[in-house]
C-alpha cells in the first residue's frame, strides 16, 4: 500500500495538481488548475482509505483521529514533496484531502505580487492580514513574505502554523516554526508564549477566534509585526469580521486599536492562466492611511471600497481592478474571472 500511495502522490506532482482527494467510491481525484480530474480507474474501497490513513497519520495521533473524527497533519516524501493533510470520516468511512506544498519556497517576485506588499514588510510593527477563501493561495503568499524578510532583513521570526507547510531555513533572519498540536496546544497559547520569545515578527496561521485576534492586536501594538490570515472575501469584510468577533461593548475600543495598528490587507483569488499551465493571483490591497483609519474609527467601513478605487497612487486597488488588469494583459482566463466583474466591466473587457 505504501508504494501505491507514493505512486499516487508522485503522479499528482507530475500533473502539477494542487490537491489530492482520496475517498471511497471513486479513483483518486486530482485538482489541476482548479478543475477536478480522476486519476486512473482503480476505485478506492473503505479498507483502502482506512489503510492509507493508518499508513500516513503519525502513530501518536491515530487514536486522536479515531476519537475526534478528523485530523490535520503534514506528510512528506523525501525528494518529492510535502503535503498538508486533513483526514476525516464520511458515511462511516475514511477520506483524506491532501494539499501539495511546493518543495521550494516561492518568492514575492516569482508570485508577481504588487510592490506595496514588500513595503508592508518594511514596517517595524503593526498588523498585516492576508485573506481569501480556502485554496486562494494565502499560505503561499505568507511563505513568500517570510522568505523576503529572511533574505533582506535581520529579524527573529516566529510562525504558528497548523500544520507547518513551507519549511524555512535560517538566512539573514532566524525562523522558529511552531506547529499547533505538536509544539503548542493552540494558536492563542502559542501567541501568548511568542511574546516572551523576543520576536520581531510573528506569523499566525489563522486568526480564528476572539482570544487569538485580541492577542494579535496587542502584539502589534507592543512593537511586533504580526502577519495573519482570515477566510474573508474582501478587505472591508476583513475589518468587519475582526470587529464583529468582539462583544458589542468592546467594539468601539477595538475600532480605535485596529485603526492604529493595521498596516494593510491583502485579499486574493486564484484564476487559471490563459496558457492553462497554472494559476495566478488577483489581489485586493488595502493600505491603512489616515483616511482609511478614520473610516475604521467612525464605523464607515462601507466607504472603504470607494476609497480603495480612487487611491491607486498609494498602492490600493480592488479585486475587480486587479482582475481587469490581468485580463488586459491576457494573463488569466476570461471565463473564470467573469463572475467577479460587474456587467459594465465585462462589456468593456
Amino acid at each position: 500500500m505504501r508504494e501505491r500511495v507514493e505512486n499516487i502522490l508522485r503522479a499528482a506532482i507530475e500533473f502539477k495538481a494542487s490537491d489530492i482527494h482520496l475517498t471511497v467510491g471513486v479513483p483518486p481525484i486530482f485538482r489541476i488548475n482548479g478543475d477536478i480530474k480522476r486519476y486512473g480507474k482503480d476505485i478506492l474501497m473503505p479498507n483502502d482509505t482506512e489503510e492509507i490513513a493508518k499508513l500516513i497519520i503519525p502513530e501518536n495521533l491515530y487514536d486522536t483521529f479515531k476519537e475526534k473524527g478528523e485530523l490535520d497533519f503534514s506528510y512528506g516524501i523525501p525528494g518529492v514533496s510535502r503535503f498538508r493533510v486533513n483526514a476525516y470520516h464520511q458515511r462511516k468511512s475514511v477520506a483524506l484531502a491532501l494539499r501539495v506544498v511546493a518543495s521550494k519556497t516561492p518568492t514575492i517576485e516569482a508570485l508577481d505580487m504588487p510592490k506595496i506588499v514588500s513595503e508592508f514588510m518594511e514596517k517595524p510593527q503593526g498588523l498585516i492580514l492576508v485573506t481569501g477563501p480556502t485554496g486562494s493561495g494565502k499560505s503561499t503568499t505568507l511563505a513568500a513574505m517570510i522568505d523576503y524578510m529572511n533574505r533582506t532583513m535581520r529579524k527573529h521570526i516566529i510562525t504558528l502554523e497548523d500544520p507547518i507547510e513551507y519549511l524555512h531555513k535560517h538566512g539573514n533572519s532566524i525562523i522558529d516554526q511552531r506547529e499547533v498540536g505538536f509544539d503548542t496546544n493552540n494558536y492563542a497559547s502559542g501567541l501568548k508564549a511568542a511574546l516572551r520569545q523576543d520576536p520581531d515578527v510573528i506569523l499566525v496561521g489563522e486568526m480564528r477566534d476572539l482570544e487569538t485576534m485580541s492577542i494579535a492586536i496587542t502584539a502589534a501594538e507592543t512593537g511586533h509585526l504580526v502577519l495573519g490570515t482570515l477566510h474573508t472575501s474582501s478587505a472591508p469584510s476583513t475589518i468587519n469580521r475582526i470587529i464583529d468577533v468582539f462583544p458589542a461593548e468592546q467594539q468601539p475600543q477595538i475600532r480605535i486599536q485596529l485603526a492604529s495598528v493595521l498596516v494593510g490587507v491583502i485579499s486574493q483569488r486564484l484564476f487559471p492562466t490563459t496558457d492553462g499551465k497554472g494559476r495566478k493571483a488577483a489581489t485586493e490591497i488595502l493600505v491603512n492611511n489616515p483616511a482609511i483609519a478614520n473610516l475604521i474609527r467612525n464605523e464607515k467601513i462601507h466607504q472603504i471600497q470607494s476609497t480603495m478605487q480612487t487611491s491607486r497612487a498609494q498602492g490600493m486597488h480592488t479585486l475587480e481592478m486587479s482582475i481587469r488588469e490581468l485580463l488586459d494583459r491576457n494573463q488569466i482566463q476570461k471565463e473564470a474571472a467573469s463572475k467577479y466583474l460587474h456587467e459594465k466591466m465585462m462589456m468593456d473587457a
